[in-house]
């Protein structure tokens, strides 16, 4: 959506003879203009349980910032002959043309979930009360928030088991789980919130006085009932996958056009002058939802078939000449650019873990399966704070694991920017762990 928005005001500029200095300052100021209010308008973030007074205040709110900023640029500028008239005539085109689209692609995707019952989730309610008994009648009710309830599990109930409503969620992919904070203890809330997180599914409040967990917290409302989600992860917000996506491409063609090109023909040589074997090592890790991939490397270590399974340590025979010194220098990582073009990593994100590594660190590490809740990437927050390479000890990926959250909660731009400038910063310093 947004890029239909950033065409509609390109394209307006065009329509009207607003008689401008450079028109392309003009429209490169308009497109940065119009994303950084989206960003801090939250213009893109529109919830399925949203109410059309909400979209509407939340379009007055994206046209107003524009137009203030608009006619700021007149004056910084200085555009003697621009036409007055031409460029209200532009603002009231942005205005009814990005209402127009914003309410019609909101209403045909509520049609679409209750005719064709696409961009569903299905639900589950953990409680009996008269809150829950109202959330259910709403999911019942408003098909249109293409939420598909599926059972109910009453605590008050003789057989009630909080296990059994968690084998019901993976038995059936359960994407969503609502409860009732006042009817859970509080070792019962626990056991919910660390299974949601291992398991990957959202878990939302029915708020009550309980103290509940100090996390991020976002609330909302379905109708009239108060929703507490437990957490928001930044990059789930289709404005900031936009951008790093949109980053992701244009970071990882450069090194691919301007170092791979040449750097991948020269490793095939060294590679192949001291061993026999690819000059690619693919090995299976985890990744966004924890669906498997193939890591491309550089091959660092003499063929063997249990490479595969087993972590480098130091001192590691199976690793060749060449291959202690582009592990050293990091080198051995940069295929990986590909599978950040290819849309299977990132620049940055949490370092993706060999598949049966990940199965080991799960156990150890409370909230391990939460990094899955974003792409893999190159480097991370923790590599650069000290957490990168073998792991010796079970405080090593309990820290990791600390830091991985941090970053999907805290995501921002600048971050991901920090991040590679420290990690660059590293390579020339060189690292303890870097074998």
């Amino acid at each position: 959506m947004s890029l239909v928005d950033l065409t509609i005001l390109v394209f307006g500029v065009f329509l009207f003879e607003i008689k401008l200095v450079n028109y392309y300052v003009f429209i490169g100021y308009v497109i940065i203009a119009w994303i950084i209010i989206s960003l801090k308008n939250e213009f893109y973030n529109v919830e399925r349980q949203a109410r059309v007074i909400q979209l509407f205040s939340l379009l007055i709110r994206q046209i107003l910032l524009f137009i203030i900023v608009l006619y700021a640029y007149m004056g910084f500028f200085k555009q003697p002959e621009v036409g007055r008239l031409a460029l209200a005539s532009y603002v009231v085109y942005v205005t009814v043309v990005v209402f127009l689209f914003k309410y019609l692609a909101f209403f045909l995707l509520k049609k679409f979930r209750v005719l064709l019952k696409g961009n569903g989730r299905s639900v589950i309610v953990i409680g009996d009360n008269a809150k829950t008994r109202q959330l259910i009648k709403i999911f019942q009710t408003k098909l249109d928030y293409g939420l598909n309830f599926k059972a109910k599990f009453s605590v008050r109930d003789k057989d009630f088991s909080l296990m059994k409503c968690l084998e019901y969620v993976v038995e059936n992919n359960i994407d969503e789980i609502y409860f009732s904070v006042a009817e859970l203890s509080n070792d019962q809330i626990t056991n919910l919130v660390n299974f949601a997180e291992n398991n990957l599914r959202t878990l939302k409040f029915i708020p009550d006085n309980k103290d509940i967990f100090a996390r991020n917290l976002k609330y909302e409302y379905y109708d009239y009932i108060p929703i507490l989600s437990l957490r928001k992860i930044a990059l789930h917000d289709p404005i900031n996958a936009f951008i790093k996506r949109f980053f992701d491409i244009i970071f990882s063609s450069l090194v691919i056009l301007l170092v791979l090109s040449w750097l991948t023909p020269l490793m095939a040589i060294l590679i192949k002058l001291e061993s026999k074997g690819p000059t690619l090592f693919l090995q299976k890790r985890h990744g966004l939802d924890n669906r498997e991939f193939y890591c491309f490397k550089y091959r660092s270590m003499a063929v063997n078939r249990g490479n595969d399974a087993l972590h480098v340590t130091k001192n590691d025979m199976r690793v060749t000449k060449i291959g202690k010194f582009i592990r050293k220098t990091s080198l051995d990582e940069m295929p990986q650019f590909y599978n950040v073009f290819f849309g299977q990593m990132s620049v940055v994100g949490p370092r993706p873990h060999m598949v049966s590594l990940s199965e080991v660190y799960m156990k150890k590490a409370n909230r391990y399966m939460l990094r899955h809740s974003v792409k893999p990437g190159i480097t991370g927050l923790a590599q650069v704070s000290g957490f990168r390479g073998e792991i010796e000890a079970d405080t090593d990926i309990i820290n990791r694991v600390k830091y991985d959250i941090f970053y999907l909660e805290n995501w921002s731009l600048l971050l991901d920017l920090g991040i590679i400038i420290q990690t660059v910063t590293n390579l020339f310093k060189g690292e303890e762990k870097a074998y």
